[in-house]
């Protein structure tokens, strides 16, 4: 079969053109960003990808079109598509039509996260000889790659809350049918299409709905959030983890790369791993009691992570130039801003200059929500680069407030700064959703020219 994708750089869509070459399809696929790591995975695969809409791309009829969320009525192929009356079917519902139909479904959903315990999850699986399938909106690096077929029942997939096509408003994650469901956490996100907390409450509670009674959905605690999901009903087995719960974790080291794991009060054992801040520990508890679902004891679990790798962009070191450590790192809301800082705050100690350079480019941000919480979290860094790019509302006004903080609409402005005060024993985490406009490669390469 002839697939054609349109939309085919995002990681979502890019991980479902791997899973497709795996089953033995064509693929062909066409975008207009085009950006590591997507763009690497998918000329790896052979896959031809067309810079683009032209119409002219559908001319060969592709037996089945998967249209990408991120393209809407309007679109030059999209309108093809249509008038043609190709097939067309959104990633999600061909992902449970091609894929996880029939499979035991391990699904990590949540608005922080997901990627990160989604690749934790996969590796303690893979680690203990259950060879799951995966897909993950991230390069999983013990894996290298963002998807795969696997070789058994058990697949993995990051369970996202955003709509799956112009056609089908509703959450893809209600397309996966989950046997084991993680619930990370929950907080008012994707302001572009969700008006309030409660309308994605809504979309999480339409996904408690599809998991079968001999289901297992595991979630923290104290998310109230989510308690008020499991209001609107429940029908499987639930596993609580936190404080006041069963399942608990407790530092053996300030920065959380050593933690213990107990059950009912009995310690499980002690995780030792390369990760740090108390987020990454909760996500592990979350990993290691999901795979305790399909049968691996959570002592092998916990040492399997002594060999996890954080994936691509999640706080990955970069690079260290007389000095001065780069860091990228996915966060683009204030909650996981600050869960980035603190960790790394507590990794380099008080003394060590932290600086934070931050784009607030996810639909969200550009739209002002958080605002006021964003300020507050980039406080953990001792200076501030925001780069405002395209944004609805005044950064710069709202930044006024922290005199530590400097705004630019012009990245090689902020560049040149940014390089001028840099200093020995200085870290820089650069934190967008997107690729920043090859900011990271600039500022190595500047200071790479600077140290010489």
């Amino acid at each position: 079969m002839h697939i054609h994708i349109l939309g085919i750089c995002g990681t979502f869509m890019g991980g479902v053109a791997k899973l497709a070459i795996e089953s033995g399809h064509q693929v062909t696929g066409c975008d207009q960003n085009v950006y590591p790591p997507m763009s690497t995975q998918l000329q790896q695969l052979g896959i031809t990808v067309i810079s683009g809409f032209d119409p002219s791309q559908l001319d060969d009829a592709p037996d089945l079109v998967v249209i990408g969320n991120a393209l809407s009525r309007g679109n030059p192929c999209v309108e093809a598509v249509l008038e043609r009356g190709l097939a067309y079917t959104s990633g999600p519902q061909w992902l449970h039509d091609h894929v996880l139909h029939g499979r035991w479904v391990l699904a990590v959903a949540g608005t922080h996260g997901k990627t990160t315990t989604a690749s934790m999850l996969a590796w303690i699986l893979d680690d203990n000889g259950y060879a799951p399938g995966f897909l993950i909106g991230g390069v999983a690096r013990n894996f290298d790659q963002t998807a795969r077929l696997g070789k058994t029942p058990f697949f993995v997939v990051e369970a996202d809350e955003y709509d799956s096509a112009f056609f089908d408003k509703r959450s893809k994650f209600v397309h996966y049918n989950p046997r084991t469901l993680i619930l990370n956490n929950l907080e008012y996100d994707h302001a572009d299409i969700f008006p309030d907390l409660a309308a994605i409450q809504r979309q999480f509670h339409h996904l408690v709905r599809t998991v079968a009674n001999i289901g297992q959905i595991i979630r923290p605690a104290d998310s109230q959030s989510l308690q008020a999901v499991m209001d609107m009903g429940c029908w499987s087995e639930q596993v609580l983890a936190g404080d006041n719960s069963p399942w608990q974790i407790k530092a053996r080291s300030d920065d959380w790369q050593q933690f213990e794991v107990s059950y009912q009060g009995v310690v499980q054992g002690r995780v030792q791993w390369p990760l740090i801040g108390v987020h990454n520990a909760q996500n592990a508890l979350m990993a290691i009691i999901a795979a305790r679902h399909v049968g691996v004891l959570p002592e092998h679990a916990i040492a399997s992570l002594a060999q996890f790798e954080a994936p691509k962009r999640r706080l990955e070191q970069l690079a260290v130039i007389a000095g001065v450590t780069i860091y990228d790192d996915f966060a683009h809301h204030p909650t996981a801003v600050k869960a980035t800082l603190s960790a790394l705050r507590a990794k380099i100690g008080a003394k060590a200059r932290l600086t934070a350079v931050f784009e607030p480019r996810s639909n969200t941000m550009k739209l002002g929500v958080h605002q006021h919480s964003l300020v507050e979290s980039l406080t953990l860094a001792d200076s501030q680069f925001i780069y405002t790019g395209d944004t609805h509302w005044d950064i710069a006004q709202l930044f006024t407030r922290l005199p530590s903080a400097h705004c630019y609409r012009d990245l090689n402005a902020l560049l040149v700064d940014l390089v001028s005060q840099c200093q020995a024993d200085e870290h820089i985490v650069l934190m967008s959703n997107g690729g920043f406009g090859g900011l990271a490669q600039k500022l190595i390469q500047a200071l790479n020219k600077q140290s010489i």
